[in-house]
């Protein structure tokens, strides 16, 4: 195994956003679509519901729970990350601090975007989810995410197993994106174009 690649993927606070098709016009609205800079986006994120109308947080809601601060895992039901395919979702989830994102289920662009910036998503059953909902209504959980052995630890040797998409689970413990996967197979490449200019130069 490359000494550079480390079994555990995450390991912190986990926050329970108990809501079902939490849209990508919720996790950034758009208003702030304007800049195509990948930063700066933290403190959009959630905006409609981490405000109040005067531009205060809302002690409603779940991201400003004092218990919740710092979190690196979010937690939350089916169908996250629906709705239009704006890339500055994953953006501002993972500039707050989320590294982990585990649900019933996610819309197909939301999870290759997240996948893409170095994001792992966990999809399970209902009744799994239901149990972790359960474990974070019984006080704030502290899990580890191990990526190598697809296991959520929740200590005391209590773990979940999940499944993983074999390409995007090396790719997150490589810590390469789409590109980065490619680029590793530029020796093969440039073989093959010298090869095919040899063999029929009149394609140029």
């Amino acid at each position: 195994m490359n000494p550079s690649i480390h079994p555990v993927f995450a390991s912190g606070l986990v926050c329970p956003l108990d809501k079902n098709n939490v849209d990508t016009d919720q996790i950034i609205p758009k208003q702030f679509l304007t800049s195509v800079s990948r930063d700066g986006f933290a403190e959009a994120l959630f905006y409609d519901w981490r405000y109040l109308a005067d531009g205060s947080p809302n002690p409603d809601f779940v991201l400003n729970f004092p218990q919740y601060q710092g979190a690196t895992i979010l937690l939350s039901r089916a169908n996250f990350g629906c709705g239009s395919s704006r890339e500055h979702a994953p953006w501002a989830l993972q500039q707050y601090g989320f590294q982990v994102i585990i649900a019933e289920s996610f819309a197909d662009i939301f999870y290759n975007n997240c996948a893409n910036n170095g994001m792992l998503l966990i999809a399970l059953s209902k009744g799994n989810i239901d149990s972790l909902f359960t474990r974070c209504n019984e006080g704030p959980q502290q899990w580890q995410i191990d990526l190598k052995n697809q296991e959520i630890r929740f200590g005391n040797n209590a773990a979940l197993g999940f499944e993983i998409d074999p390409d995007i689970k090396q790719r997150l413990l490589s810590g390469l994106d789409f590109i980065g996967s490619s680029e590793q197979f530029a020796p093969q490449i440039s073989d093959f174009e010298q090869s095919r200019k040899t063999s029929q130069p009149w394609l140029g």
